[in-house]
Formats: structure tokens, sequence, C-alpha cells
């Protein structure tokens, strides 16, 4: 029995994980590509609803904002942990860590390394 040609072939897995010396976290996937994500771009398409939220509001009124000291420290990725199959788990050096990052949002976000 042959398989459905329409049916969707299987979203890519991560096959390897790495830290870059700029801080960029690399995935090679299963389809064969591999895409270098910067920590602000991981941290500024992070999928929890705070984050959601906080992008579609109005932007603030007032252009002076104050930065915790969290903020003002360069961004890092901390910690990256899979949950289940499907998504990893990461944390920011400015404290957050609620976003789960589904393997297909991953493959979609950042450039070809």
């Amino acid at each position: 029995m042959s398989s459905d040609p329409r049916s969707p072939s299987p979203a890519p897995i991560p096959t390897d994980l790495r830290r870059l010396d700029d801080g960029s976290i690399e995935i090679h996937w299963s389809d064969g590509s591999s895409h270098v994500h910067s920590p602000r771009t991981l941290r500024n398409a992070c999928p929890c609803a705070t984050c959601r939220e906080k992008r579609a509001a109005e932007p603030a009124v007032s252009p002076l904002t104050v930065l915790s000291p969290e903020e003002i420290r360069p961004l890092t990725v901390t910690g990256m942990k899979p949950v289940g199959q499907y998504a990893y788990s990461i944390a920011f050096s400015d404290g957050h860590e609620t976003g789960i990052y589904l393997f297909d949002y991953l493959h979609g976000l950042g450039s070809e390394g």
C-alpha cells in the first residue's frame, strides 16, 4: 500500500543544537536545513501569551522607559529544554522563560546557516 501523495510531509525535527561564539543558537534539522537564531530574534518571537499581548498592544505613550538591569545587559539564551518531542522551552538572561517554541515555529524563524 503506497502513501497518499496529498498527505503533508512530517514536520522537520532538530538533529543537532549548538551555541555559536556570538551567542546565537544553530539548529540542524531533519530536512537537511540549518538555521541560526540570535537571542534577540528568539526573544522577540516568544510565543507565550504575555509576549503575544505585548506585541499586539499599542506602543507606550512615553518614549522614555526605565529599563531593568536585566534589560540593560546583552541578551543571551541561558537554557533550552526539550518539551516532549515537539518543542523547546527557552530561558533568557532577562529572566523570561515561559515561551514554548514548537519545532515547526522554530524552523520558520532564523536565517539559513
